[in-house]
């Protein structure tokens, strides 16, 4: 039986790297695109290394038309798109506002632009809980007002999600599932890949993990006068094994004509909230590990609180995340080791 063949954009990053080893494991053909521009090459050794295939590459830059209709054309019968080429650090899309809309809107313009052309049915979004801003109350769900983004990162989403279903909402013959992600962390168990940001990290984790090991001095901690029990700001942290798994029941959901929605949106998380400190904390007491951290100011563009409410992706997609933050922190020490050893970090 032949495979049903889908492009992963942005495959070779975090997200994207973990995603495509649960879509092959699943029975997917995949194919990724990528222009390493936060991400590495090494990721795709690691996909092999655990699945026992290599998926198909193209170095591209998603931004290029010319570049994406080649690998339609090169690649025949792509039915779903998991969409990760995106920049993603909110302190930077505040520097660098035009490199964030250029980047994210354009390639999904150029994405949902070409699907008609080449049959393809169903678009997964890589959205994230920054819709929803500051919320008034918590935990979130899907029917929680967005809010004015507090970032452009933030503001791409949003910008994103409408023009997503604009598109479809105009007749367009394809559907689309919106994932809303909270805040991924962790490493795959084998320490085979994980998140390895290029440069000085802008995520928490891997700073974390490279000051647990030595390579940064210490930790900052954003603020710790938050209306919050220990005063530092709350998220949900969701494994990324747990979230890649989301997406290949969400793909295999469009591909298979099962969806309510012309557009449906479900949020990815724990439905547990965790303060930086709480994070810091249960790190250092599942792995024994000491993390150097200093309170700094707040950051510009941070909320102060939020998580989700998971139960409609529990019910209606069948998900749900699984692992311990304990365990997570563990896969995460585990690939910082694993980067040790290799001799890159």
């Amino acid at each position: 039986m032949e495979k049903t063949r889908i492009l992963v954009t942005g495959g070779t990053g975090y997200i994207g790297s973990h995603t495509t080893v649960e879509l092959i494991n699943a029975g997917f053909d995949v194919v990724i695109i990528d222009n390493l521009s936060n991400s590495n090459i090494d990721s795709l050794d690691g996909i092999e290394a655990i699945t026992g295939v290599r998926p198909a590459f193209v170095k591209g830059d998603c931004t290029d038309f010319a570049t994406l209709e080649k690998l339609f054309a090169d690649y025949p019968g792509i039915k779903g798109i998991i969409n990760f080429a995106a920049s993603k650090a909110v302190g930077e899309s505040v520097e660098k506002p035009l490199l964030y809309y250029r980047n994210n809107l354009t390639t999904l313009i150029n994405l949902l632009d070409l699907m008609p052309r080449f049959g393809v049915k169903g678009f997964v979004f890589s959205s994230s809980c920054t819709v929803y801003g500051e919320p008034d109350e918590n935990p979130v769900t899907e029917n929680t007002p967005t809010k004015k983004a507090t970032s452009p990162y933030g503001n791409t989403k949003k910008i994103s999600e409408d023009i997503i279903v604009d598109t479809v909402a105009s007749g367009a013959p394809f559907r689309s599932i919106i994932l809303r992600y909270f805040n991924p962390v962790g490493a795959h168990p084998s320490a085979l890949i994980g998140e390895l940001p290029n440069g000085v990290p802008q995520n928490l984790i891997p700073y974390l993990t490279q000051t647990a090991i030595g390579i940064r001095k210490e930790l900052s901690v954003f603020g710790n006068d938050y209306p919050t029990p220990d005063g530092s700001c709350i998220r949900d942290f969701i494994n990324v094994v747990d979230l890649a798994k989301a997406h290949v029941v969400a793909v295999r959901r469009l591909v298979e004509d099962k969806t309510l929605e012309p557009v449906e949106v479900f949020n990815l998380g724990t439905g547990n909230g965790v303060s930086v400190l709480e994070l810091i904390d249960t790190f250092e007491k599942s792995t024994g590990v000491k993390v150097p951290h200093r309170i700094a100011p707040r950051r510009a563009g941070d909320i102060i609180q939020v998580w989700a409410d998971p139960t409609r992706a529990n019910e209606v997609l069948g998900w749900k995340a699984e692992s311990t933050l304990a365990d997570t922190m563990v896969s995460a020490w585990k690939w910082q080791q694993h980067l040790r050893e290799k001799g890159i970090m």
